[in-house]
């Protein structure tokens, strides 16, 4: 391992600071007021998100290259190239990120659905997000710390493989605007342990109806946005663990997909339901990184290339959007209304 917690555990408070601050700023300083994000706002974000998250990855090559080539334990490795290596972590790095990133875009069709089925308003969108986005973070870090211990067994690996093959399958047939949001285990749970209202309060999740406190469909809507997200790790994290071992690498860049998840949902939310044809490349993704887990790294020497992948991703991700806007296309050359 490359980077040992044991030696490393000061990058991953340090980190997770950093990203603390962001949150803070975000909420506090730039979206303190309830506002309707528009697309040209939530354009703007994606853009600065993306490119921390693109100049981390920069600083991170530069970093690991002086790391390694001061680490008299990888040093000692015959054949170890500290340049190499911190090459083989920046790309590793941009292939989670574009993974997370890419995968994340099946999840703007849940967050549709819910936001449509509880009647959120606009303005408060941002703010369940917001929320949403920092259950994501810590469940993403228990799954990470769970998948490190468990992927350290080839067993965990094949099955893991299969349960990604198995979803890629199942997502050919089965979209995810036909989920029913009243059925979420968080939201039944709601309903069992506490009184939930029918009106919303501003931004609250709670108010005091008749003296007692209820849930707000506000508060709905965040429980299922929380549940789709843990359904959503079990199948993202294995996916990256596919493309590198390296816990650290997998942590940066989950959140720092997350983080630009909000904006990501804001840019696609009016332009979603046009990509009819996303979820079969989606399913190749997640297909291919299970055939990855399975077979395709034994095969090349216990790595298959990452350049290798970054392009099979990309082509079926790229090639799923494109054929979907030509699918939407009339014979006139214009994009039809139809929603798909």
């Amino acid at each position: 391992m490359l980077f040992p917690l044991a030696e490393y555990w000061w990058f991953y408070a340090v980190f997770t600071a950093f990203v603390l601050v962001l949150l803070a700023v975000d909420l506090g300083v730039f979206h303190r007021k309830d506002h309707e994000i528009t697309i040209r706002e939530a354009a703007k974000f994606s853009a600065i998100w993306i490119s921390m998250a693109m100049l981390f990855n920069v600083l991170l090559y530069y970093y690991a290259q002086s790391a390694f080539s001061q680490d008299p334990r990888l040093l000692a490795t015959p054949g170890f190239d500290a340049s190499q290596a911190a090459w083989q972590v920046a790309l590793e790095f941009l292939a989670g990120y574009v993974v997370e990133y890419t995968l994340s875009v099946d999840n703007m069709f849940v967050f549709v659905v819910i936001f449509t089925f509880f009647r959120v308003p606009s303005a408060y969108q941002h703010r369940v997000l917001f929320y949403g986005i920092i259950g994501a973070l810590i469940f993403r870090a228990i799954f990470i710390t769970l998948g490190a211990v468990l992927l350290s067994y080839h067993w965990v690996i094949v099955l893991f493989g299969a349960l990604l093959i198995y979803t890629g399958i199942k997502m050919l047939s089965h979209s995810s605007t036909e989920m029913d949001p009243s059925t979420n285990p968080l939201v039944r749970l709601t309903h069992k342990v506490m009184p939930v209202s029918d009106r919303f309060d501003g931004h609250n999740f709670f108010s005091r109806v008749d003296g007692r406190w209820h849930a707000t469909p506000l508060f709905l809507a965040l429980m299922a946005i929380e549940m789709s997200d843990i359904v959503f790790a079990i199948d993202s994290v294995p996916a990256i663990f596919a493309l590198t071992r390296e816990p650290l690498i997998v942590f940066t860049s989950n959140v720092f997909a997350i983080l630009g998840l909000r904006s990501l949902y804001f840019v696609l939310a009016g332009a979603v339901a046009r990509f009819t044809l996303l979820r079969f490349g989606l399913a190749g993704v997640l297909m291919f990184i299970g055939l990855k887990m399975i077979w395709l790294n034994q095969a090349w020497g216990g790595h298959f290339p990452i350049g290798w992948s970054l392009a099979i991703i990309g082509t079926l991700v790229g090639g799923s959007i494109v054929a979907s806007l030509l699918v939407e296309r009339p014979k006139d050359g214009t994009l039809s209304k139809r929603a798909g």
